[in-house]
């Protein structure tokens, strides 16, 4: 199974340098749709709803401080089957045409970070996951 980093690598090889907030978003939706259309993970990284959306800790640490991306060490898309990445790219045609600030709204209007950040107030700090389930349960019932 591939990790976090990968995904990541395969999304800028395929989009060019993007933000950081737009990698974090393009990732989510990359492990939620993948998750409903083949009823797997894409990998096992935790994503949590932090209060800007979904964030992997495990990529954030990567890009810390930085705002533009262009490649993540630790990373090699190679790691992909074609299935995921055929996933990864559904999202990135869907997604990609919006910018971090437009997914990050996107995903506050979504059931799995509202949910995940009950009782939370709006801009305050969480690190509570935004499981699998959740995610499944929610993108699922748009198909």
């Amino acid at each position: 199974m591939p990790i976090v980093l990968d995904v990541a690598q395969y999304i800028l090889e395929q989009t060019g340098a993007v933000s950081t907030w737009k990698l974090q978003k393009l990732v989510y939706y990359s492990q939620a749709w993948h998750a409903v259309w083949e009823d797997t993970p894409l990998f096992t990284s935790r994503i949590e709803a932090w209060a800007n959306g979904p964030v992997a800790p495990e990529l954030y640490e990567r890009h810390r401080g930085m705002f533009v991306i262009r490649e993540v060490s630790g990373g090699s898309s190679g790691r992909l089957r074609r299935n995921e990445r055929e996933s990864i790219d559904l999202v990135i045609d869907h997604y990609g045409k919006m910018n971090g600030q437009q997914l990050s709204d996107l995903t506050h209007s979504e059931g799995p970070w509202q949910k995940a950040r009950q009782g939370i107030e709006p801009g305050d700090p969480c690190n509570r996951e935004i499981t699998l389930e959740s995610m499944t349960d929610y993108y699922s019932s748009l198909e």
